[in-house]
């Protein structure tokens, strides 16, 4: 008998098929903040030059892509998106405490 809900039945299988399915959506979920971040300043007629668009596209923090979404709206230039100090904090470099 089959299952039309549940594609994979060994435990070995559904293990790797869930953790497949896991990376794949926080992937999905980066890619959308990505294409967010730079449709926000494309939108409003802001030039991306591509270091700029290739930090954006590298990026894998989403609580990062929130910040520069938020900064999105209102700067003047592409670059202005990005704080050095959101890529000390997310290191934890400078002993402030990570968001």
């Amino acid at each position: 008998m089959t299952s039309a809900s549940w594609p994979v039945y060994s435990p070995f299988a559904r293990q790797h098929y869930d953790q497949g399915r896991a990376e794949g959506r926080l992937q999905g979920i980066r890619e959308t903040w990505s294409e967010g971040v730079l449709y926000l300043l494309v939108s409003r007629g802001i030039d991306v030059p591509e270091d700029v668009r290739a930090r954006i596209s590298a990026c894998t923090d989403v609580d990062l892509f929130k910040r520069w979404a938020l900064r999105a709206i209102s700067v003047q230039a592409a670059h202005e998106v990005f704080d050095d100090l959101d890529e000390q904090r997310r290191q934890g470099s400078d002993g402030l405490a990570r968001w």
